[in-house]
């Protein structure tokens, strides 16, 4: 038995399936998970095109990148530990909803930056988080100026043609329209320059309010 025992272990050791931790390789492994976690966090928090920032997701990147890493270093230097870990790993269950799918894309990466650091690629890790992350800041200032907006305007019913002209000047799709007496109130999804719409539109004789909100939803036109 102890024969067999000690050719499995001969076998797998040929084989590179179990390899000795030094210091050096963990402080190599984590330190490049956290400079591409950091890296992933920063792009992250800076070119956040939702409505309300979380923190704590931001936080998540970084943590799950190292937790990765960490991971996959230690399951790398013993098979059987790597089983095991899988098997613990399957009943781990996780609910947390994510709202916005351009957040998905940022948790896979972080992912994908520990799974790379934890083998040992810490050049594929760099330059990957790095190439990602400047293809998304050149997507995010393409599509700046293709912004969305939700325009709210309320008005009484002998300034709606001025209200349709200045409006009419931008690109624009109806999204409601509510009327009550003398009084209109329509929402409009617009995209463009909005800078001085609001100002134009108030300045209408009959014009009570005009609201200009940020539209983040999945729709497109």
């Amino acid at each position: 038995m102890n024969t067999i025992k000690s050719i499995l272990k001969e076998n797998i050791v040929q084989m590179g399936l179990i390899e000795n931790l030094s210091l050096p390789y963990i402080c190599m492994v984590l330190g490049t998970a956290l400079a591409c976690g950091v890296l992933i966090y920063v792009v992250y928090k800076y070119f956040y095109r939702g409505a309300v920032y979380s923190e704590n997701f931001g936080l998540l990147l970084v943590l799950s990148t190292l937790t990765v890493a960490f991971i996959i270093m230690t399951i790398s230097s013993n098979i059987v530990l790597s089983l095991g870990m899988v098997g613990a790993l399957s009943i781990v269950r996780f609910r947390a909803a994510v709202k916005d799918p351009l957040d998905v894309g940022f948790l896979f990466l972080g992912i994908a930056a520990g799974l790379t650091a934890g083998a040992g690629l810490f050049f594929i890790a760099g330059i990957g988080t790095v190439s990602i992350c400047m293809v998304f800041v050149v997507f995010y200032f393409l599509g700046k100026s293709r912004t969305s907006y939700l325009l709210v305007v309320r008005y009484d019913n002998k300034a709606e043609e001025e209200v349709k002209k200045l409006v009419g000047g931008i690109r624009h799709k109806v999204r409601t329209i509510a009327k009550q007496g003398q009084e209109t109130e329509a929402t409009y999804a617009v995209s463009g320059k909005c800078e001085n719409l609001l100002e134009d539109l108030l300045s209408v004789a009959g014009v009570e309010n005009a609201m200009l909100v940020a539209y983040t939803g999945e729709g497109q036109y």
